[in-house]
């Protein structure tokens, strides 16, 4: 996902968990909304993840609630041991953090512009905003 806007940095995004356990605050998302129909990513969530990314400075308060899961060699997920609920999806070789985009408490300005692992959507729900589809070998090359 390169190339994208980055929000203003004065305007900073917060979130939380369900239970509000962990709070997330950052001014460095990305305003573009990406799905990930990935069969992990619909294990974990039940659906395809829906994500905005974080290239710099992010906050997390309540880290003692946050759990970890090293879902393969290069990404882990965390999520919040009190109510569930997920947090973020972490490339682990440079840091790069991709956020539920429902877990922030304003989605204002947000775009949802890409799909990716576009291969593996089940037929059974399909998008109705255009945007762009990535097979998950284009993303590996990316």
């Amino acid at each position: 996902m390169q190339g994208e806007e980055i929000m203003s940095n004065a305007k900073v995004l917060t979130g939380s968990c369900l239970c509000g356990a962990v709070s997330i605050s950052s001014s460095s998302i990305s305003n573009h909304v990406a799905a990930c129909h990935c069969s992990m990513c619909r294990k974990w969530g039940g659906g395809p993840l829906l994500v905005v990314e974080c290239e710099g400075e992010l906050s997390f308060s309540g880290a003692e609630n946050i759990g970890v899961y090293q879902s393969s060699e290069w990404a882990e997920r965390g999520f919040c041991k009190n109510c569930g609920s997920h947090l973020f999806y972490r490339l682990k070789e440079n840091n790069h953090y991709y956020l539920p985009v429902g877990i922030f408490d304003n989605s204002e300005g947000l775009v949802f512009d890409l799909q990716v692992f576009i291969e593996e959507k089940p037929e059974y729900y399909s998008f109705a905003n255009k945007t762009n589809n990535m097979t998950g070998a284009d993303l590996f090359a990316q």
